[in-house]
This record gives structure tokens, C-alpha cells and sequence, in this order.
């Protein structure tokens, strides 16, 4: 009786300890199950806060992007995006109405070459007429939109600042024509009374031929004396200084050089010319710029001495800009005439006409530039003529 019971007595016992493990497995699999879903129910929440946060950004974003767009619209300038290609994916009205319509899709160097023409002025250029509209003046800046290349260029129409300017440039020239005008019957009177007492002379009838030659020569003298007055006030007044020339500096610094060459050597002077420009262009006159330099040439050479040195230097500043400078070892410049130098009519000569350097200070403002005197009194004088550069 007792073997045929065993058997079944461990059966049970074994039951008993599976439905046991089994309990437990089901307690924790619920345990488990609960608190993936209290997981879940975080996570719903979660996603429910994240979404509403994310609509709610995606409606300012529209909304930002609606006023960006109503702007770039109202903005009178005009604004064009390119690609890293160069070619134009984005432009506002004020572009299209200065640029043409049909600008999408095509690439700048195009629509630049086909409208703009450049100026004197660095970022600045003249605008072909489009569709029968008047020439405009603009300037165009631009800035990097990505890191892939892409840039925004900024159009701003110049044409009644220019206008303006223009304008007021007039009055003042106008302003010192009048400034002028007194000194200028001061200048003339003296050599026009001087070749009128010598050329009365000539009428004598009883004066010897080898006199006669002499007054003659100084009515000569004194009358080129008004010619060069009158053209060197001309070229003041006319402002000279103004085109559209591309002049390449080495150029000029030989036209110079075989123009003054000569005078140098007839006053034993010793000149010297050194070419750092590395064939560096400018935009203007070509004609000004060497009245210009010639006039600083001429005003060293009559400042020095037998045996003197006169110098004529090009270079490019660390600003960028173009330097012309001009040196010698004379006589030198105290600080009182310094501070009238660029006067009109100021002269320390008496055969000056106190207008060649006036000129040389109108021809560098007229080509976006300046003139700079170093001296002093016994240590020479340099003058430096800065130009931008092309």
C-alpha cells in the first residue's frame, strides 16, 4: 500500500510548488505589466505636452515667417538671395523693379554685367534704365547666408542722395568761385599792370632794338604768367578729377618720369622714381591725376637746391588704399603754411599762382581720396596722395 502511494504524493507536491512559481511569476508579470503602463500613461502625457509646445512654436514660426515676408515686401530696398552657385533663388519687389523681372533661376554675374556699371565710389554702381525707367545709382553690400556659400545682397537706391550731393557740391564750388573772385583780381592786376607798363614801353620810337626785344620778352612773360593763372583756375572750378578711366599707376609714374626727368637734371637735382604698386589700377582721370603729381613734382624741385633729392614713390597701404608720395630735401614747411597750403591763391612764391595744390587736394576729393603733408621747417616735405584702388 505504502509504494503505490508515493508516486502520487510527489505529483502533488510537485503541482503544489508549480502553481506556487507560477502565482508568483503571474504576480510579478502584473506588477510589471502595471507599471508599463503607468510608463506609458507618463509617456502619453509627455508626448501630449511636447506636441502642444511644438504647435505652438510652429504657429509663432508661421507667424514670424508671415512678418519677415510682409516686410522683405515693404522694404524699399532691394534684397536678393543667391545659392552657393551664385544663382538667384530669393528676391523682394524692390529688386525685381530695380533688376528687371525675370531674375529667378538666373545667375548674378549675369544680371550684374547685363545692369551695373561701376563707379569712383567702392560699392557703389551706376543702374541701366529697365523697362524705360530713369539711370538710378545704387549701392550693393553683401553677407554670407550659410555656411554653404550662400549670400544676401542688400540694394540701396542712392539716386536722390547722389542727386543731393551733387547739388551740394555745386553750391560749394559756386561758394568758393565768389571766395575767389577777389583774390583772383588781386593776381591778375599785378601782372596785367607789369606787361601793360613794359608793353607801353615798346611804343617809343627812339628805343634800341635790343630793348625793345627785352620789354618785349617780359610782356610775353607776364601774359603767359595770366594764361597759366586763368587755366589753373579753371581746372580748380572745374574740379578736374572726374571719368571713368581704368589707370594703371606704373603708367603714370612713367609719363612722369620722362616729363620731369629732364627739368631734374637741368637744376642738378637728383630724381629718383620706385614702382611698388604691382600693377594696381584706379578708377578716374588720367589726365588729373598726372596735372596732379606733376604740380607736387614741380613745387619739390623749385623747393630745393642744387644737389637736392626728389623722390616719387608708389605703394599699396595696409589699409588697402594706394599711396603716391612725393619727397624731397628742401627748404621744408613751417606750421603756420601748413595750415593754409590747400588754400586757393595761397602761395609763398612770387611767381606762384597759389592754385596747384588747391588743385591737387580737389583732383584726390574728386577720386574718393586725400593729400597729406609731412614738414617741417630745414627737413624737407612729403606729400602723399591716397587713391583707392580698383
Amino acid at each position: 500500500m505504502s509504494k503505490s502511494n508515493t508516486p502520487k504524493q510527489v505529483d502533488s507536491r510537485e503541482l503544489e510548488q508549480a502553481f506556487s512559481l507560477f502565482n508568483e511569476a503571474s504576480a510579478q508579470l502584473t506588477g510589471a505589466y502595471q507599471e508599463l503602463q503607468q510608463q506609458v500613461e507618463r509617456l502619453t502625457g509627455e508626448l501630449a505636452v511636447a506636441n502642444v509646445e511644438l504647435r505652438r512654436q510652429l504657429l509663432e514660426k508661421e507667424a514670424l515667417s508671415q512678418r519677415l515676408s510682409h516686410l522683405l515686401s515693404a522694404m524699399p530696398a532691394g534684397v536678393v538671395v543667391l545659392d552657393q552657385q551664385g544663382v538667384i533663388i530669393e528676391s523682394n519687389p524692390a529688386a525685381r523693379e530695380l533688376l528687371g523681372e525675370a531674375l529667378m533661376g538666373r545667375a548674378w554675374v549675369e544680371i550684374a554685367a547685363r545692369v551695373l556699371a561701376q563707379t569712383v565710389v567702392p560699392h557703389e554702381w551706376d543702374l541701366a534704365p529697365v523697362g524705360g525707367a530713369v539711370p538710378r545709382r545704387v549701392s550693393i553690400s553683401s553677407s554670407p547666408l550659410d555656411a554653404a556659400g550662400g549670400q544676401v545682397l542688400l540694394i540701396h537706391d542712392m539716386t536722390e542722395a547722389y542727386k543731393m550731393q551733387r547739388e551740394l557740391q555745386r553750391h560749394q564750388r559756386l561758394s568758393a568761385m565768389g571766395e575767389m573772385a577777389a583774390g583772383l583780381a588781386h593776381q591778375l592786376r599785378t601782372p596785367l599792370a607789369t606787361a601793360l607798363l613794359y608793353a607801353s614801353h615798346l611804343k617809343k620810337l627812339d628805343l634800341p632794338e635790343n630793348e625793345r626785344i627785352r620789354f618785349a620778352d617780359k610782356v610775353l612773360a607776364r601774359l603767359r604768367h595770366l594764361e597759366h593763372l586763368i587755366q589753373d583756375m579753371l581746372s580748380f572750378v572745374k574740379g578736374e578729377g572726374g571719368g571713368q578711366d581704368v589707370v594703371r599707376l606704373s603708367s603714370v609714374l612713367v609719363d612722369l618720369q620722362q616729363v620731369m626727368e629732364p627739368q631734374m637734371i637741368e637744376r642738378g637735382l637728383n630724381f629718383s622714381i620706385q614702382d611698388d604698386s604691382r600693377g594696381t589700377t584706379v578708377l578716374g582721370n588720367r589726365k588729373a591725376l598726372t596735372g596732379a603729381l606733376l604740380n607736387l613734382l614741380e613745387n619739390a624741385m623749385q623747393a630745393c637746391s642744387k644737389g637736392g633729392q626728389v623722390s616719387l614713390k608708389s605703394e599699396i597701404g595696409d589699409d588697402g588704399q594706394v599711396l603716391i608720395v612725393v619727397t624731397d630735401n628742401g627748404k621744408g614747411i613751417d606750421a603756420a603754411t601748413q595750415e593754409r597750403l590747400f588754400e586757393p591763391f595761397y602761395t609763398t612764391r612770387t611767381d606762384g599762382t597759389g592754385l596747384g595744390l588747391a588743385i591737387v587736394r580737389g583732383v584726390a576729393e574728386a577720386h574718393r581720396g586725400s593729400v597729406q603733408v609731412k614738414s617741417a621747417s630745414g627737413c624737407g616735405s612729403e606729400f602723399i596722395l591716397r587713391l583707392p584702388k580698383l
